[in-house]
């Protein structure tokens, strides 16, 4: 008789399928990389966030004015930030691919991994030195020599994967263009350290040309697909190629992993979120010595003189947690990352690493009110461009159409509005904000905190508010169709009647 327990088995079976499957490839010495994916994508989120700290560290006494000098030295050093986060960006993405063809991970295999990733922890430090001396050649050698160095290992990976094919992903290994694989990834690999070489030798003599030299690395793809667009649109498509090389083009253009992309960008988010309160722990709390000589040994009198910044930091963690909030509703809707999308979340990662920078100008308002108007723009500019790009990056999937996006986020999906809605919403009210300041500049620090407290009033009825716009709409939609139709009954007596 069968009984109630008989599935079991069954059950069980597959478990130790699966169980056998890790001991064969254990047995076998080798391993699958997920738990090395994740630990180097969250090393990589981090180091490109903590390049922040040099520009949020600038030191401006509370005499010196927020004049012109000081806004172009921030200037240089968030251009400067901003192509190095990009840079680190180009590495993680290199890094996306190489293990898109790696499929499993041996000791030599992992130990070059983490080779990568010390050399990759090692860029703040270059940073720094560029930052503090963007005309010496010296940092901008050291940083390109680090990206040079990084580009070695991962082209060691690439040799050492092919070297032995069962590392390989499962559809490489018995593919009959494996060498073309190979060639494709170690040009990927090496594109980019091979320019900052370059870089390198232009520093010693011509520094300005190592900057620009930087930028190609990280816009060199794309540029390459614009014009291969461009000679396509004038000469005409060009011959189909075979389906083994069709299949290994489409990967060339679809670089990035959704989960990968999610998970980096997670990182960037968490970090800057502690990077936030690693702020308040060194600057807000009281020595023990000025709490007696100061405020009687009142503890409480102490802490409430940086109250302001307090709000600074509560309203900057709103502000990085919503712009966060966002970003996954959108990802939640993503089928997959395509270039275009990989280069607008990227820029979109790097503002939000500005973020720091935007508490720093926001906590100094009460310390120096004589500024407040240049720092309110600043900050309401670091969050326009980190919730633009935001907005961009949702435009990209929509124009890609069916094959990015699920049917709900569409054109006439279910969610589109409220999308829209959702990441629409920063980059308004900081441009509002923005543009308010120039008309009411005495206001300006009222104005920026009024948006601090609006956008996550707005973010918790932004549903409700979407069903009222549209039901709104269609009833000014559904008014308009009687006015048409009685101005046909108007006219219907001078038209001849029907025989």
């Amino acid at each position: 008789m069968s009984r109630p327990g008989t599935p079991e088995p069954a059950l069980c079976v597959q478990g130790d399928s699966a169980a056998g499957t890790q001991d064969e490839d254990a047995a076998d010495g080798t391993q699958h990389s997920h738990r090395m994916l994740s630990f180097s994508d969250a090393l990589l989120s981090i180091i490109a966030t903590v390049m922040i700290l040099p520009v949020t560290h600038t030191k401006i006494s509370p005499e010196q004015q927020f004049d012109k000098s000081v806004q172009k030295l921030l200037a240089t050093r968030i251009a400067v930030y901003l192509m190095t986060f990009l840079i680190v960006t180009v590495a993680w993405a290199a890094h996306t691919r190489l293990f898109q063809v790696v499929g499993k991970i041996d000791d030599t295999l992992a130990l070059l991994n983490l080779a990568c990733m010390m050399t990759i922890t090692f860029l703040p430090f270059t940073f720094s030195l560029m930052v503090t001396f963007p005309e010496v050649p010296l940092g901008i050698f050291l940083f390109c020599m680090c990206v040079i160095a990084i580009g070695a290992v991962q082209a060691l990976i690439v040799v050492y994967a092919f070297r032995f094919p069962h590392l390989l992903n499962p559809e490489i290994q018995g593919s009959a263009h494996r060498a073309l694989y190979r060639r494709h990834v170690l040009h990927i690999v090496l594109r980019g350290p091979v320019l900052c070489l370059a870089a390198a030798g232009f520093s010693l003599f011509f520094y300005p040309a190592s900057y620009l030299l930087m930028a190609m690395a990280v816009f060199l793809p794309y540029l390459s697909k614009a014009a291969s667009w461009c000679r396509c649109r004038l000469l005409g498509p060009q011959e189909p190629p075979t389906p083994s090389i069709e299949l290994f083009d489409l990967n060339r253009q679809e670089p990035l992993s959704k989960e990968r992309v999610a998970a980096f960008s997670d990182g960037v988010y968490a970090i800057v979120a502690t990077l936030l309160i690693l702020d308040i722990c060194e600057d807000n709390v009281p020595d023990a010595k000025d709490v007696d000589e100061r405020f009687h040994g009142s503890l409480v009198a102490a802490l409430r003189e940086s109250g302001p910044r307090f709000l600074a930091y509560f309203g900057s963690f709103a502000t990085v947690g919503l712009l966060w909030f966002a970003h996954h509703s959108l990802f939640l809707h993503v089928r997959k990352a395509t270039q275009p999308m990989g280069l607008l979340n990227a820029l979109s990662l790097a503002f939000v690493g500005g973020l720091p920078l935007a508490y720093q100008q926001t906590s100094a308002f009460a310390r120096q009110p004589r500024d407040e108007l240049a720092r309110v723009r600043i900050s309401c500019a670091i969050i326009f461009f980190a919730s633009i790009f935001q907005f961009a990056t949702w435009t990209a999937a929509l124009l890609h159409g069916p094959e990015t996006l699920q049917p709900s986020a569409r054109f006439g999906g279910r969610e589109h509005a409220f999308m829209f809605a959702k990441l629409a919403l920063y980059p308004c009210t900081s441009l509002l904000a923005f543009a308010s300041t120039c008309f009411l500049s005495r206001f300006s620090t009222a104005i920026f905190h009024l948006m601090q407290i609006a956008v996550p009033s707005a973010f918790l009825l932004l549903r409700l508010l979407v069903r009222l716009a549209l039901a709104l709409l269609q009833t000014l939609r559904g008014l308009a169709r009687p006015a048409r139709g009685a101005e046909e009954d108007v006219r219907a007596p001078l038209l001849p009647a029907p025989c």
